[in-house]
């Protein structure tokens, strides 16, 4: 037994040589072997990653755009705002920098569909103003609008309609406006708030001719619309920014405007009104009454030092209303006010050769009757020369001299003492527009 011990320990050691030569023989060879075995074999390195697919930075993948009708799937109820100026800042800016996501989430889903939607993508880095239209109903909806730049024929609008609820307001609606300034491609309009603005724009804007687009001219004179222009470029008016258009009142068929404005710099803010009522057989809405004794009143105090009968419109005493031209006594010199007035009025005849009007002069009762009457003609002859020199041909014009025969106010009080400022109002050409 002792003997067979040695012979256990050399099997051993024999077979454990043996697994180890195996193992050295099947260990993985490391990627400097592999090359080394194939470039030592002539053959050509394959690339581990060959078959493996490739590796991709989704980091740095673009994002495709959402379309319109993902990014209105998933807005909500919208902004409500204190300040309907503030939320339309907030969609300017988002504009500005192109994000509809943005646009759409603060409209909010009630106001915003595709049309909309694309309305206002056309306004993307757009430089814009924004102003308040006027109010749609009183203390309840208000009318806002975004605008392009450019003149009245190329100028873009979209109008915002704000409803106001418990202390906020929400866009309602938006909508392109269904008016166009161009005086060549006049549209109806068939919204009172869109008529008013674009009524008073026009006149603003001394656009006579415009501006008669809007009127039912049956109700409301030229001579009227003449006026309010003149009122406008004397008393340097503008159109108020807070509130510009106050609702009066709303009925089916008649709408009532208060339009503020004040002057230039701010100050002595004056009113007038306006009246609309839609036509039952083109249902467009038209201008159908203008009053203008507030305007007159604040024109007076600023312009015509308190007096309120010295005024650039007048009832014309042989019945109609007629613009009133004033001189100094005894003169026949046309002031520079008189002059920037008739400036308004050869604008208009220059635009249509078929307009024509009547100028009668007119004295105060001191004087003569032959010198009365002298001194009114050539109170009338000075106003047509002036139109003649503007462009003004002398076939729209007709002169007429009336002397005293038609004072505006008493030349004498009533216990038969001299009144200037009777005397004052009387001095004058009035200009009878005969279209």
């Amino acid at each position: 037994m002792k003997n067979k011990v040695p012979y256990f320990f050399l099997i051993l050691a024999g077979l454990l040589a043996a697994a180890a030569v195996i193992l050295w023989i099947n260990k993985p060879k490391s990627s400097s072997d592999v090359d080394k075995t194939t470039i030592d074999k002539g053959e050509l390195r394959k690339d581990p990653n060959k078959n493996k697919p490739p590796i991709t930075d989704d980091i740095n993948k673009p994002v495709p755009e959402p379309t319109p009708e993902e990014i209105l799937e998933k807005i909500g109820v919208g902004l409500g705002t204190v300040n309907p100026l503030d939320l339309l800042n907030q969609i300017s800016d988002a504009l500005n920098q192109g994000d509809m996501a943005k646009v759409s989430t603060l409209v909010g889903k009630d106001a915003m569909n595709i049309e909309t939607f694309k309305l206002l993508q056309a306004l993307i880095k757009q430089p814009l103003a924004i102003r308040e239209v006027g109010e749609i109903e009183l203390n309840k909806r208000v009318r806002w609008a975004f605008e392009t730049g450019g003149d009245d024929s190329n100028k873009k609008q979209i109008h915002f309609d704000f409803v106001g609820e418990n202390g906020k307001w929400k866009i309602e609606k938006i909508s392109s406006p269904d008016v166009m300034i161009d005086p060549n491609k006049i549209k109806s309009i068939v919204d009172p708030l869109n008529l008013a603005d674009a009524f008073v724009q026009a006149v603003l804007k001394q656009n006579f001719d415009i501006a008669l687009q809007w009127v039912d001219r049956k109700s409301v004179s030229d001579t009227k619309i003449a006026a309010l222009c003149i009122l406008f470029e004397e008393g340097e008016y503008k159109l108020r920014e807070n509130k510009p258009l106050r609702a009066m009142f709303q009925r089916e068929d008649t709408v009532g405007y208060l339009a503020n404005i004040e002057a230039k710099d701010g100050s002595e803010a004056a009113q007038f009104s306006l009246n609309m009522r839609l036509d039952a057989e083109t249902k467009n809405w038209r201008v159908f009454e203008i009053n203008l004794d507030q305007l007159l009143a604040d024109y007076a105090n600023r312009v015509a030092g308190g007096d309120i009968y010295y005024s650039p419109f007048v009832k014309n005493p042989a019945g109609g209303e007629t613009l009133a031209l004033y001189f100094e006594f005894n003169e026949d010199k046309m002031s520079r006010r008189t002059q920037r007035q008739l400036e308004i009025v050869a604008a208009i005849l220059k635009s249509d050769a078929k307009k024509k009007i009547t100028l009668s002069g007119h004295t105060d009762a001191l004087g003569t009757k032959s010198y009365n009457d002298q001194l009114s003609s050539n109170r009338a002859d000075v106003v047509r020369d002036f139109l003649a020199a503007a462009g003004v041909s002398a076939e729209q014009i007709v002169t007429i001299a009336k002397g005293a025969s038609q004072p505006r106010r008493p030349n004498i009080t009533e216990t038969g003492e001299d009144n200037p400022d009777g005397r004052r109002a009387n001095r004058r050409t009035e200009i009878y527009l005969d279209f």
